[in-house]
């Protein structure tokens, strides 16, 4: 009832990130095109809140430009969206390339595109961060790639691996620090849609998620041989599309530039490509649940 609905905003705001015609693709190059914010809008009204929900729920992300230089300030215009989500990381946490934790975020290795907690049963929804301090180093770039857009690519080229991808499922897993031992309840596939009345076709079906980190993949021990080796080929051709420049967008992070980005829809960021010393670069960072963003864009719909 609510995808035929006749009243288009019923359906916008019932629909929230899961109907990819409300979603608007990008690919590489946004440039200025980028949607942003202002701090003090969304911090002293509504319509800045609709606003920045607004390009989040619609291209993935949203910058916000401005922001004071603090924890406090950062957390405060998290908040106006809705409570953080508090996870092994923290709350509202700060890191730099420090090895505090083991963890590649807390290096200044380059990390490829990716989305966070795949390890997680239920996946952090927004996820904001904000170059706090960045002195005498380079690097601080953010990769942004459109999930969705590379998923329908990947479906045109090579239905078979997009149908693999769909329907091959497996555990992502986050250990190696002190007292954390992380899998989710169940497997899940790199890209989740809904199969056909058969269960087993994907063809048609529209994308709703993506999880993807190389980095964060369990052995899958379960699996037989020859249903491993048809997820690296398909894996293959999916890392081989993510790769393509015309679908990465560079940007380069400073502090007062807060970037919020959705993990239904967009694909991972390197925090720093590469960091001269140790120790140059603060990252403020957060989480949050889809269904509480998402619940705050549909409210400031209706009442703004």
């Amino acid at each position: 009832i609510i995808v035929h609905a006749p009243n288009v905003e019923i359906r916008k705001l019932s629909s929230g990130l899961l109907i990819p015609s409300l979603l608007r693709y990008f690919g590489g190059n946004v440039g200025a095109e980028a949607p942003t914010v202002e701090f003090k809008e969304v911090m002293g009204t509504e319509d800045g809140v609709k606003r920045w929900t607004g390009h989040i729920r619609e291209t993935g992300f949203c910058f916000v430009n401005n922001c004071p230089l603090t924890s406090a300030d950062t957390q405060a215009l998290v908040e106006r969206i809705a409570f953080i989500r508090p996870t092994h990381y923290g709350g509202f946490w700060r890191f730099t390339s420090d090895l505090a934790s083991k963890d590649t975020a807390y290096t200044s290795l380059a990390l490829a595109a990716h989305t966070d907690t795949t390890y997680f049963t239920d996946p952090a929804g927004l996820q904001t961060f904000h170059l706090l301090s960045h002195t005498k180093g380079s690097g601080g770039t953010s990769l942004l790639v459109d999930g969705f857009k590379a998923a329908e690519i990947l479906r045109s080229e090579s239905p078979e691996a997009f149908q693999d991808l769909c329907r091959i499922k497996f555990r992502g897993h986050s250990s190696g620090n002190e007292g954390i031992a992380i899998k989710p309840t169940h497997a899940f596939p790199v890209i989740t849609a809904e199969p056909d009345r058969s269960g087993q076709n994907y063809g048609r079906s529209e994308v709703t998620q993506i999880r993807w980190n190389n980095d964060d993949r369990a052995a899958m021990f379960d699996l037989d041989p020859e249903t491993v080796s048809k997820f690296y080929a398909a894996a293959r051709k999916w890392v081989e599309i993510l790769r393509r420049p015309e679908l990465e967008n560079w940007v380069q992070l400073i502090p007062g530039k807060v970037l919020s980005k959705c993990r239904g829809i967009v694909l991972g960021q390197t925090r720093a490509r590469r960091v001269d010393m140790l120790k140059l670069s603060t990252i403020g960072e957060s989480y949050m649940a889809d269904q509480h963003s998402l619940a705050k864009g549909r409210c400031v719909e209706l009442t703004v």
